[in-house]
């Protein structure tokens, strides 16, 4: 029997941390009422309500159902990386909200209530994924309520999202993660020219000077892969530059180092900020910070580590540890949700069309945090 619920339900299938034995989740009075425990090799999973679908058959048929309402919601979806981190924080709510705390074991007296929860928030999850309303209403940032707020935006941001599934999907691997990465980078530049970052929690009738620069941008795009024909080379993998050494710049550059060290798996880039810049005769040297969502565990020093954060960190305060080695490098590492930001001075050249970063990774950092998650 396929297990679904470390790999699909928590992670949505993508490259996942081994898993760790959990002290005492093997405890008989647990392993003796999960049927599928011991064929399905739960004990070596360390979450508790993993490991109850794993072991148990009723609540593995549920989330097989959910994995299946997940992937047909992110087939449809262009960025589907805000939908996996939406995802993750239902599942740290789902656990909490019936009992299971940290990696604590789920107590024999409590066993039919946990399964009974988690079977019915289950069940109610796949049934709400599967409307395709959902992906208005799911929206977590200022732009996403505003355009679900408003029929006419929702239905131009649909079609604008067909339009772009349907161009990246003729793409080869390679240029379709680049084109995925370039589609993340419009929606940031989207917030920014409207206005709308760091306002989640501003009310929708304080952002209503923002609806026509959303209505503008949208179909600015739409007109831009309408007048490609069907040619997705004539929207993505096309080098890029800004007008202006500022932040479109430092997201011109993270966007690109990303997508050539295939980070989407693990770290979607949220926010970009220019902090200082400095020109002189056609070159420019601007300090930037990025802040990255993780959205697979990886190991705090590892080649992810160093290819998508520009460092390895240490674990216990959250700080980069650029000098680490091989020798250093322990278990330890990021869950998901938590947040990155690291500090780092870019290069760029004045060419005729704008401004080319001269960066191809982001190591060395000048300076960096890891907190939230857990």
């Amino acid at each position: 029997m396929r297990f679904i619920a470390l790999t699909v339900l928590a992670l949505l299938a993508l490259p996942a941390a081994p898993a760790l034995a959990q002290t005492g989740a093997s405890a008989p009075s647990i392993a003796d009422k999960l049927p599928l425990f011991a064929r399905n090799n739960c004990q070596q999973i360390r979450d508790p309500g993993n490991q109850l679908f794993c072991g148990d058959a009723e609540l593995s048929a549920a989330a097989e159902k959910l994995s299946t309402a997940v992937e047909a919601r992110l087939a449809r979806l262009p960025d589907r990386l805000p939908a996996i981190e939406e995802n993750a924080i239902w599942i740290r709510q789902r656990n909490l909200g019936c009992g299971i705390v940290g990696q604590t074991a789920v107590r024999d007296d409590e066993f039919e209530r946990v399964k009974a929860c988690l079977l019915k928030v289950t069940e109610d999850r796949a049934a709400i994924v599967r409307d395709p309303d959902f992906d208005c209403l799911a929206a977590n940032t200022a732009a996403g309520a505003l355009i679900c707020a408003d029929p006419s935006l929702a239905l131009t941001e649909t079609e604008l999202n067909s339009q772009v599934l349907a161009l990246i999907g003729r793409l080869d691997p390679t240029a379709a993660r680049f084109a995925f990465a370039e589609y993340g980078r419009w929606t940031r530049e989207r917030d920014r020219k409207c206005n709308l970052v760091g306002k989640e929690n501003v009310p929708l009738e304080e952002l209503g000077s923002a609806e026509d620069c959303l209505a503008d941008y949208l179909k600015h795009k739409t007109d831009e892969i309408a007048a490609a024909k069907g040619d997705p080379k004539k929207v993505f993998g096309r080098q890029v530059a800004a007008k202006e050494p500022d932040t479109d710049a430092i997201d011109f550059c993270a966007a690109r180092i990303h997508a050539a060290n295939s980070c989407r798996n693990f770290l979607r880039i949220n926010r970009v900020y220019a902090l200082d810049s400095q020109v002189n005769d056609g070159e420019a040297q601007v300090t930037g910070e990025i802040e990255m969502v993780v959205l697979a565990p990886f190991t705090t020093c590892s080649r992810v580590a160093s290819a998508c954060t520009g460092t390895c960190w240490d674990a216990s305060t959250g700080r980069p540890q650029p000098g680490a080695t091989n020798r250093e490098r322990s278990a330890a590492a990021f869950n998901v949700t938590r947040r990155l930001r690291i500090q780092r001075t870019f290069a760029f050249v004045k060419a005729a069309d704008g401004w080319r970063c001269r960066e191809d990774e982001l190591a060395p950092v000048n300076s960096g945090t890891a907190g939230g998650g857990s």
